[in-house]
């Protein structure tokens, strides 16, 4: 696979580097830096329309043994003592449930189910389940596009079921995968990684997941979440670990960022800057992101990632208008209807869109919408 060809992002022709882009952070006022990257936008989809996609989130279990102290949505397998008296039951949904979900998302004219999970423990699904969920889905719902299984998931498979990663791919792509989800990723520094997500994929696991998938001819997204103890540098490194994959493989087909919600986590809860000090991102402290930081962060990831073709608004942190504004600050994309969703709702925020409103805040910021389905390609509206 080849990686995607894309303009450069600023007059000079050169690719934006890392000193210049924390100058743009901190020196380039908002607006000027939205303009900047709705330019790189326009340049790149000069098309009448905006694109959004129906799909639902299926979180097939919580079970999860990672650590990672931004959750409310994990439950700790039996045995495992974290210390948390907060956390719900664990289950796993069953094949009728999976399959109730789907009929209801076929219903609303839905292309596409979203299925994430925790890091489950072999005693309590073994690799043989997932192969059979995605058969079953396969069978029943041949229509359904099946995206899947965070890198951080599948370094679990690997890792719980003796399994080379490539192996692991392989049998999941013939049961039935399609892409992979780029949760997970939330900074891909280390030191930030060490100190939010114990027991999960450290940064060279994740992206070697996503390297192998991409060297297979499987697309993937990519994510971070940012806005808790990372720096400004994290995230420009965060940024620069994804360009230098993409630059190698071209297997990224969209770039989503969203801000830590706070509530009722143990990340919540780390002490933010004293008083006298700026509230800026230091990799120290707890420093919150606004709606305006999302702009900012929005439009500087528009700009550094010069070879991914598309950037999603991440309204589900941000609400509607946040949102549709996002457009304008380097999205493509409104994302996803998203019939259901678990993990951020768990940590406190509950936007929700319907696909109608969704449609309505495209055209209201001055674009046709247009369903799409996990590649970007439209795809007719269901009637």
């Amino acid at each position: 696979m080849t990686a995607v060809a894309l303009p450069p992002p600023n007059a000079t022709g050169a690719r934006i580097r890392d000193a210049e882009a924390r100058d743009l952070y901190f020196d380039c006022p908002i607006h000027e830096l939205g303009r900047r990257a709705h330019a790189v936008t326009q340049r790149l989809h000069p098309e009448p329309f905006r694109t959004y996609v129906v799909d639902r989130n299926i979180n097939y279990a919580n079970w999860c043994t990672a650590r990672c102290i931004f959750c409310n949505f994990k439950a700790d397998p039996p045995g495992m003592k974290t210390g948390r008296t907060d956390l719900p039951e664990g289950y796993v949904l069953s094949l009728d449930e999976v399959a109730r979900k789907i009929v209801e998302l076929e219903a609303i004219g839905g292309t596409q189910v979203l299925m994430q999970g925790g890091l489950v423990p072999a005693e309590i699904l073994p690799f043989s389940w997932y192969l059979e969920l995605l058969r079953f889905i396969k069978k029943n719902f041949p229509r359904i596009h099946v995206h899947a299984f965070s890198p951080p998931e599948i370094w679990a498979f690997h890792e719980i079921f003796n399994l080379p990663v490539r192996d692991v791919l392989l049998e999941l792509r013939e049961a039935g995968l399609d892409t992979i989800p780029g949760g997970g990723g939330e900074i891909l520094v280390d030191r930030v990684r060490e100190r939010i997500a114990q027991g999960k994929t450290n940064t060279q696991q994740y992206l070697a997941v996503m390297r192998e998938a991409h060297l297979l001819g499987m697309r993937t997204s990519i994510t971070m979440m940012f806005g808790h103890v990372e720096s400004v540098e994290d995230r420009i490194e965060h940024l620069r670990r994804i360009r230098d994959l993409q630059d190698e493989t071209g297997g990224f087909t969209a770039f989503i960022c969203w801000t830590f919600q706070p509530g009722g986590t143990p990340l919540g809860r780390v002490k933010p800057p004293p008083p006298d000090r700026k509230r800026v991102p230091d990799g120290e402290h707890l420093v919150l992101a606004d709606a305006a930081e999302y702009l900012r962060m929005n439009a500087l990831a528009r700009l550094y990632l010069d070879n991914i073709p598309n950037v999603q608004s991440s309204w589900v942190t941000q609400g509607e208008k946040i949102g549709q504004l996002a457009l304008y600050y380097g999205a493509n994309d409104m994302g996803s209807v998203m019939m259901e969703e678990n993990v951020v709702s768990a940590a406190g925020t509950t936007f929700k869109l319907t696909e109608e409103r969704i449609r309505h805040l495209i055209r209201d910021a001055g674009w046709e919408p247009q369903q799409r389905d996990c590649y970007y390609q439209p795809v007719a509206r269901a009637s």
